[in-house]
Protein backbone atom coordinates (compact mmCIF):
# COMPACT_ATOMS: atom_id res chain seq x y z
CA UNK A 1 0.00 0.00 0.00
CA UNK A 2 1.15 3.61 -0.75
CA UNK A 3 1.85 5.84 2.45
CA UNK A 4 -0.45 8.37 3.21
CA UNK A 5 2.09 11.25 2.97
CA UNK A 6 1.82 14.74 4.47
CA UNK A 7 1.30 16.04 0.35
CA UNK A 8 -1.33 13.66 0.16
CA UNK A 9 -3.01 15.20 3.61
CA UNK A 10 -2.88 18.64 2.22
CA UNK A 11 -3.90 17.95 -0.99
CA UNK A 12 -7.42 16.27 0.41
CA UNK A 13 -7.79 18.96 2.84
CA UNK A 14 -7.52 21.46 0.37
CA UNK A 15 -9.59 20.01 -2.09
CA UNK A 16 -12.64 18.97 0.79
CA UNK A 17 -12.29 22.38 1.64
CA UNK A 18 -13.06 23.90 -1.98
CA UNK A 19 -16.09 21.37 -2.26
CA UNK A 20 -17.64 21.58 1.28
CA UNK A 21 -16.42 24.97 2.49
CA UNK A 22 -18.76 27.07 1.00
CA UNK A 23 -22.09 25.54 1.85
CA UNK A 24 -20.60 25.61 5.29
CA UNK A 25 -20.31 29.43 4.97
CA UNK A 26 -24.03 29.24 3.72
CA UNK A 27 -25.19 27.10 6.15
CA UNK A 28 -23.81 29.42 9.12
CA UNK A 29 -25.15 32.47 7.11
CA UNK A 30 -28.95 30.99 7.10
CA UNK A 31 -29.18 31.41 10.99
CA UNK A 32 -27.53 35.19 10.86
CA UNK A 33 -29.79 37.71 12.43
CA UNK A 34 -29.15 40.33 10.42
CA UNK A 35 -30.41 40.93 6.76
CA UNK A 36 -27.63 41.79 5.67
CA UNK A 37 -26.12 38.37 4.11
CA UNK A 38 -22.59 38.83 4.75
CA UNK A 39 -22.89 40.54 8.44
CA UNK A 40 -23.15 38.27 11.11
CA UNK A 41 -25.50 39.90 13.63
CA UNK A 42 -26.25 37.00 16.25
CA UNK A 43 -27.86 33.41 15.81
CA UNK A 44 -31.56 33.91 14.96
CA UNK A 45 -34.21 31.43 13.46
CA UNK A 46 -36.24 33.98 11.96
CA UNK A 47 -35.79 33.36 8.39
CA UNK A 48 -36.63 29.61 8.18
CA UNK A 49 -40.07 31.33 9.43
CA UNK A 50 -39.93 33.57 6.58
CA UNK A 51 -39.30 30.88 4.30
CA UNK A 52 -42.23 28.91 5.51
CA UNK A 53 -44.79 32.14 5.00
CA UNK A 54 -43.37 32.45 1.55
CA UNK A 55 -45.61 31.21 -1.30
CA UNK A 56 -43.69 31.60 -4.19
CA UNK A 57 -40.77 29.69 -3.10
CA UNK A 58 -42.81 26.61 -1.66
CA UNK A 59 -44.91 26.31 -4.83
CA UNK A 60 -41.36 26.16 -6.73
CA UNK A 61 -40.63 23.89 -3.45
CA UNK A 62 -43.71 21.10 -4.41
CA UNK A 63 -43.07 21.53 -8.55
CA UNK A 64 -39.19 20.63 -8.23
CA UNK A 65 -40.32 17.67 -6.03
CA UNK A 66 -42.89 16.57 -7.86
CA UNK A 67 -40.89 16.47 -11.28
CA UNK A 68 -38.13 15.40 -9.75
CA UNK A 69 -40.06 12.25 -8.30
CA UNK A 70 -41.59 11.27 -11.87
CA UNK A 71 -38.51 11.89 -14.28
CA UNK A 72 -36.54 9.70 -11.91
CA UNK A 73 -38.85 6.93 -11.44
CA UNK A 74 -39.07 6.84 -15.16
CA UNK A 75 -35.82 7.52 -15.87
CA UNK A 76 -34.82 4.45 -13.71
CA UNK A 77 -37.47 2.11 -15.31
CA UNK A 78 -36.47 2.93 -19.16
CA UNK A 79 -32.63 3.48 -17.89
CA UNK A 80 -33.13 -0.21 -16.50
CA UNK A 81 -34.48 -1.85 -19.42
CA UNK A 82 -31.97 -0.16 -21.83
CA UNK A 83 -29.13 -1.70 -19.74
CA UNK A 84 -30.77 -5.13 -19.64
CA UNK A 85 -30.72 -4.39 -23.20
CA UNK A 86 -27.20 -3.54 -23.92
CA UNK A 87 -25.96 -6.34 -21.71
CA UNK A 88 -28.31 -9.19 -22.44
CA UNK A 89 -29.33 -8.95 -25.99
CA UNK A 90 -25.30 -9.43 -27.41
CA UNK A 91 -25.02 -8.07 -30.95
CA UNK A 92 -27.97 -6.92 -32.80
CA UNK A 93 -28.52 -5.01 -35.89
CA UNK A 94 -28.12 -0.97 -34.99
CA UNK A 95 -26.92 -1.63 -31.22
CA UNK A 96 -24.32 1.19 -32.31
CA UNK A 97 -26.66 3.54 -33.23
CA UNK A 98 -28.62 2.22 -29.77
CA UNK A 99 -26.05 2.73 -27.59
CA UNK A 100 -25.06 6.37 -28.92
CA UNK A 101 -28.49 7.44 -28.73
CA UNK A 102 -28.43 6.13 -24.69
CA UNK A 103 -25.31 7.48 -23.85
CA UNK A 104 -25.51 11.01 -26.35
CA UNK A 105 -26.95 13.47 -23.93
CA UNK A 106 -23.96 12.86 -21.22
CA UNK A 107 -21.59 14.85 -23.31
CA UNK A 108 -24.68 16.87 -25.07
CA UNK A 109 -24.62 20.72 -23.71
CA UNK A 110 -27.38 21.61 -21.96
CA UNK A 111 -28.44 24.44 -23.43
CA UNK A 112 -28.58 22.27 -27.08
CA UNK A 113 -30.58 19.69 -24.76
CA UNK A 114 -33.03 21.81 -24.15
CA UNK A 115 -33.83 24.06 -27.32
CA UNK A 116 -34.23 20.55 -28.90
CA UNK A 117 -36.80 19.84 -26.33
CA UNK A 118 -38.11 23.09 -26.64
CA UNK A 119 -38.65 23.25 -30.52
CA UNK A 120 -39.60 19.54 -30.17
CA UNK A 121 -42.48 20.37 -27.68
CA UNK A 122 -43.76 23.08 -30.04
CA UNK A 123 -43.35 21.28 -32.72
CA UNK A 124 -46.41 18.45 -31.82
CA UNK A 125 -48.06 21.11 -29.68
CA UNK A 126 -47.38 20.00 -26.29
CA UNK A 127 -47.50 23.56 -23.87
CA UNK A 128 -44.91 23.78 -21.39
CA UNK A 129 -45.83 22.73 -17.90
CA UNK A 130 -44.43 19.94 -15.61
CA UNK A 131 -45.37 16.86 -18.17
CA UNK A 132 -42.96 18.70 -20.50
CA UNK A 133 -39.68 19.18 -17.38
CA UNK A 134 -40.66 15.66 -16.52
CA UNK A 135 -40.11 14.53 -20.10
CA UNK A 136 -37.25 16.37 -20.40
CA UNK A 137 -35.64 15.11 -17.05
CA UNK A 138 -36.43 11.69 -17.83
CA UNK A 139 -34.34 12.04 -21.15
CA UNK A 140 -31.20 13.28 -19.92
CA UNK A 141 -31.05 11.09 -16.63
CA UNK A 142 -31.94 7.63 -18.15
CA UNK A 143 -28.04 7.84 -19.43
CA UNK A 144 -27.15 8.00 -15.93
CA UNK A 145 -29.22 5.40 -15.01
CA UNK A 146 -28.01 2.93 -17.59
CA UNK A 147 -24.46 3.28 -16.83
CA UNK A 148 -25.07 2.67 -12.93
CA UNK A 149 -27.22 -0.76 -13.99
CA UNK A 150 -25.32 -1.45 -16.84
CA UNK A 151 -21.68 -1.76 -14.27
CA UNK A 152 -23.70 -4.19 -12.16
CA UNK A 153 -25.41 -6.20 -14.80
CA UNK A 154 -21.73 -6.83 -16.50
CA UNK A 155 -20.52 -8.54 -13.21
CA UNK A 156 -23.75 -10.04 -12.52
CA UNK A 157 -24.06 -14.76 -12.06
CA UNK A 158 -25.98 -15.15 -15.04
CA UNK A 159 -26.06 -19.45 -13.99
CA UNK A 160 -28.78 -17.93 -11.01
CA UNK A 161 -30.76 -16.76 -14.27
CA UNK A 162 -30.07 -20.31 -15.85
CA UNK A 163 -31.16 -22.14 -12.58
CA UNK A 164 -34.49 -20.07 -12.03
CA UNK A 165 -35.27 -21.26 -16.01
CA UNK A 166 -34.79 -24.67 -15.51
CA UNK A 167 -36.52 -24.91 -12.27
CA UNK A 168 -39.52 -23.55 -14.59
CA UNK A 169 -39.64 -19.51 -13.95
CA UNK A 170 -40.45 -17.72 -17.15
CA UNK A 171 -37.97 -15.01 -18.08
CA UNK A 172 -40.16 -12.70 -16.73
CA UNK A 173 -40.44 -14.08 -13.20
CA UNK A 174 -36.78 -15.37 -13.49
CA UNK A 175 -36.07 -11.44 -13.95
CA UNK A 176 -38.42 -10.49 -11.41
CA UNK A 177 -37.62 -13.18 -8.38
CA UNK A 178 -33.77 -13.19 -9.28
CA UNK A 179 -32.52 -10.34 -11.28
CA UNK A 180 -33.76 -7.32 -10.00
CA UNK A 181 -33.53 -8.57 -6.26
CA UNK A 182 -29.56 -8.85 -6.77
CA UNK A 183 -29.23 -5.21 -8.98
CA UNK A 184 -31.71 -3.36 -6.73
CA UNK A 185 -28.84 -1.54 -5.32
CA UNK A 186 -27.68 -0.25 -8.59
CA UNK A 187 -31.30 0.70 -9.74
CA UNK A 188 -31.59 2.76 -6.12
CA UNK A 189 -28.42 4.16 -6.92
CA UNK A 190 -29.86 5.25 -10.39
CA UNK A 191 -32.60 6.14 -9.53
CA UNK A 192 -31.01 8.68 -6.88
CA UNK A 193 -28.68 10.16 -9.14
CA UNK A 194 -31.53 11.10 -11.19
CA UNK A 195 -33.55 12.68 -8.39
CA UNK A 196 -30.76 14.64 -7.57
CA UNK A 197 -29.83 15.75 -10.98
CA UNK A 198 -33.29 16.78 -11.45
CA UNK A 199 -33.39 19.27 -8.35
CA UNK A 200 -30.18 20.56 -9.78
CA UNK A 201 -31.05 20.83 -13.17
CA UNK A 202 -31.69 25.07 -14.20
CA UNK A 203 -30.69 25.19 -18.21
CA UNK A 204 -32.73 21.99 -19.46
CA UNK A 205 -36.09 23.30 -17.08
CA UNK A 206 -35.58 26.71 -17.94
CA UNK A 207 -36.27 25.97 -21.99
CA UNK A 208 -39.17 23.48 -20.80
CA UNK A 209 -40.92 25.28 -17.95
CA UNK A 210 -43.99 27.32 -18.35
CA UNK A 211 -45.41 30.16 -16.40
CA UNK A 212 -47.27 28.36 -13.99
CA UNK A 213 -44.78 25.68 -13.15
CA UNK A 214 -41.47 27.50 -12.20
CA UNK A 215 -39.06 25.20 -10.39
CA UNK A 216 -36.97 25.94 -7.32
CA UNK A 217 -33.58 26.00 -9.25
CA UNK A 218 -35.84 28.34 -11.63
CA UNK A 219 -36.90 30.47 -8.56
CA UNK A 220 -33.23 30.77 -6.92
CA UNK A 221 -31.96 31.93 -9.67
CA UNK A 222 -34.14 34.84 -10.79
CA UNK A 223 -34.24 35.91 -6.77
CA UNK A 224 -30.88 35.94 -7.05
CA UNK A 225 -30.29 38.50 -9.62
CA UNK A 226 -31.57 40.75 -7.48
CA UNK A 227 -29.32 39.84 -4.23
CA UNK A 228 -29.13 37.03 -2.14
CA UNK A 229 -31.54 37.05 0.65
CA UNK A 230 -31.51 35.17 4.01
CA UNK A 231 -34.88 33.19 3.26
CA UNK A 232 -32.72 32.02 -0.12
CA UNK A 233 -30.16 31.15 2.61
CA UNK A 234 -32.38 29.15 4.76
CA UNK A 235 -33.67 27.13 1.49
CA UNK A 236 -30.19 26.13 0.63
CA UNK A 237 -29.81 24.81 3.82
CA UNK A 238 -32.71 22.79 4.04
CA UNK A 239 -31.82 21.49 0.42
CA UNK A 240 -28.83 20.44 1.57
CA UNK A 241 -30.55 18.85 5.01
CA UNK A 242 -33.34 16.62 3.17
CA UNK A 243 -30.32 15.40 0.17
CA UNK A 244 -27.72 14.51 3.37
CA UNK A 245 -30.20 12.71 4.62
CA UNK A 246 -31.45 11.07 1.67
CA UNK A 247 -28.37 9.92 0.94
CA UNK A 248 -27.38 8.68 4.05
CA UNK A 249 -30.50 6.74 4.22
CA UNK A 250 -30.16 5.11 0.69
CA UNK A 251 -26.83 3.98 1.62
CA UNK A 252 -27.90 1.87 4.77
CA UNK A 253 -31.01 0.08 2.28
CA UNK A 254 -28.50 0.11 -0.56
CA UNK A 255 -25.25 -1.45 1.73
CA UNK A 256 -28.28 -3.68 3.46
CA UNK A 257 -29.54 -4.79 0.45
CA UNK A 258 -25.81 -5.37 -1.13
CA UNK A 259 -25.26 -7.93 2.00
CA UNK A 260 -28.66 -9.87 1.91
CA UNK A 261 -27.83 -10.13 -1.82
CA UNK A 262 -24.57 -11.71 -1.73
CA UNK A 263 -25.92 -14.07 1.16
CA UNK A 264 -28.26 -14.92 -1.28
CA UNK A 265 -26.12 -16.03 -3.80
CA UNK A 266 -23.84 -17.40 -1.56
CA UNK A 267 -26.60 -19.74 -0.39
CA UNK A 268 -27.81 -20.45 -4.58
CA UNK A 269 -24.42 -21.26 -5.11
CA UNK A 270 -23.65 -24.21 -2.24
CA UNK A 271 -26.96 -25.62 -2.96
Amino acid sequence: MRRFTWFNATALTFGFAFLYLPMLILISYSFNESRLVTVWAGFSTKWYGELLQNEQFLKAAWVTLKVAFWSSTLATVLGTMAAYIMVRAGRFRGRGLFSGMIYAPLVMPEVITGLSLLLFFIAIGLDRGVLTIVLAHTTFAMCYVSVVVTSRLVSFDRSLEEAALDLGCTPFDAFRSVTLPIILPAVISGWLLAFTLSLDDLVIASFTSGPSSTTLPIKIFSAVRLGVTPEINALSTLMIGIVTVGVIAASLVSRASTIKARADEQRANQT
